[in-house]
């Protein structure tokens, strides 16, 4: 079967992918309240269908923060996405090069900042707050020192949420013999997955922007346990001091869903900010990221730039979002299931059907600029 949606790309990955990173990719925290919601609140938006207009042109593009993209579109962070095909990362950052989209590469990828910059294009980078200040300081130095043009600050993970689906494929719990013959056991029954990643190239299998603080690292979970360990419950606003005295580049805060918290990102001096709930894996019970947009929106005004991730699955739902006032979406389970289903290939394709969709939502609601996207396009 070719895939035609990303319903369909996800079930290609996982037949390919091993339990234990398919469940890691698909999952969220808890009972998963919220990552349904993301997904079920963008699915009752209705479009307001308008005909009879000269749809002829169409102009997807957007700039933001000094870029220019195809579309209102970007690759959100995803955590170990070298894990799901070969260099998994710098797949992706190719495939979105050549659909015009910025990738934002995440702090735990396996492939480095340098080796995803070789292969495509200075990413957009995403760093946590880390205990470890001195180590901060390095990776925001690496990070300007290979180009990226933007910093994605993420601040919902003071520590991860409860995942019970990574406990149960033994992602996360399983150690010594039994967690050694379960992660045996699943390579072996996944050959096509095993061949890519450990026989056509894809190693190592360490987290590039965090190995030379985990010496001893050998396997992916040393170099988790050892983020786990430093992310910063003690973190506020504040803390931005310390990122702008390396920093002085644009700047985009990612997990705001409150208001109150959105006019703190602009009185920080933030540049932008993602409207996320960390695709349902943090708090669960929280609004979807589409139900907290226009407050967000209503918040901050054009004091900076808003985008929003979370439950984009089409093009129809990027315009959904750009009509309640995003400025661009990120999707990151979309170009993560593509990936694990074929490596960039799938993701290129699986970009070229988001095109598609958001190109037929458009010419059906009679908007041929999505910069002109508004609240008429939707029946409320």
């Amino acid at each position: 079967m070719k895939p035609a949606s990303v319903s369909d790309y996800r079930e290609r990955a996982r037949r390919r992918l091993p339990p234990m990173f398919f469940e890691y990719i698909d999952g969220g925290s808890y009972a998963e309240v919220t990552l349904k919601r993301n997904v079920e609140d963008l699915e009752v938006i209705a479009l307001r269908q308008r005909v009879m207009r000269d749809m002829t042109k169409l102009d997807m593009s957007v700039k933001t923060l000094g870029q220019s993209l195809e579309m209102p579109l970007g690759l959100s962070p995803v955590g170990m996405a070298g894990m799901y095909a070969r260099r998994g990362e710098a797949q992706a950052a190719r495939a979105a090069k050549a659909a015009g989209l910025p990738f934002c590469l995440s702090t735990v990828s396996v492939c480095s900042v340098e080796e995803v910059t070789r292969a495509a294009t200075a990413p957009w980078f995403q760093l946590y707050m880390l205990k470890d200040r001195g180590y901060m300081r390095e990776l925001l130095g690496r990070a300007k020192a290979a180009g990226c043009p933007v910093l994605v600050f993420t601040v919902d993970l003071p520590l991860p949420g409860a995942r019970y689906r990574d406990v149960r494929s033994g992602f996360t719990g399983a150690t010594g013999l039994e967690g050694a013959l379960n992660t045996a056991w699943q390579g072996m029954t996944h050959p096509e997955w095993s061949w890519d990643l450990f026989v056509a190239g894809g190693r190592p299998h360490t987290l590039g922007n965090v190995q030379d603080a985990v010496k001893e690292g050998r396997r992916v979970t040393d170099f988790l346990s050892w983020i786990a360990r430093n992310f910063d419950r003690s973190v506020t606003w504040k803390d931005l001091d310390f990122v702008r005295e390396v920093w002085d580049g644009p700047i985009v805060i990612k997990g705001v869903l409150d208001a109150d918290d959105a006019r703190d990102t602009v009185k920080a001096g933030a540049q932008g900010l993602i409207v996320s709930n960390h695709g349902g894996r943090q708090l669960d019970g929280v609004k979807s990221s589409i139900a907290a947009l226009p407050r967000i929106v209503d918040a901050v005004g054009s004091d900076l730039e808003v985008y929003m991730d979370g439950g984009v699955r089409s093009g129809l739902d990027v315009l959904k979002a750009l009509s309640l006032g995003a400025k661009a979406c990120f999707v990151g389970r979309a170009w993560a299931y593509a990936l694990g289903a074929g490596g960039e290939a799938m993701v290129s394709r699986m970009l070229g059907t988001l095109k598609s969709e958001l190109a037929t939502a458009m010419i059906l609601t009679g908007c041929d600029d999505v910069k002109s996207a508004g609240p008429e396009l939707l029946d409320l």
